[in-house]
């Protein structure tokens, strides 16, 4: 018996992402939206549905590439290594990744290259 997943599935993913309003670099992962205060280092405002760009994945599924933030001011010195999407309109945390490891320095600039979210398709 085959196994399938539309696009349209896949990028209802995509879409919750996409509605995200803000990007921390942060210092360890938050457990929820209140959480993000304590551990967030540096936050970027993104505006939905114009810094996510919906496609196929590398090799299958769907992906939604974040865009490029460069020259965020940094708030709070420390060790970022997560990276986290919220929205502020409705308080939720829509998704959390690690990243490179980085020291960063109150009132430096940190940048967020694009990256991707894939959401492979069923196999």
């Amino acid at each position: 018996m085959g196994k399938a997943a539309p696009d349209a599935c896949l990028d209802a993913i995509a879409d919750y992402i996409d509605q995200s309003t803000v990007m921390h670099l942060c210092s360890a992962e938050p457990a929820n939206y209140a959480g993000i205060a304590a551990v967030s280092l540096a936050d970027v405002t993104m505006t939905a549905d114009t810094d996510y760009t919906k496609a196929n994945g590398d090799t299958n599924g769907r992906k939604v590439t974040v865009a490029a933030k460069n020259g965020v001011t940094v708030d709070t010195s420390g060790t970022g290594n997560h990276i986290v999407l919220a929205r502020v309109a409705d308080t939720t945390l829509r998704f959390v990744t690690t990243c490179t490891s980085q020291a960063v320095t109150s009132g430096n600039t940190v940048n967020f290259p694009a990256w991707d979210i894939e959401t492979a398709g069923p196999t």
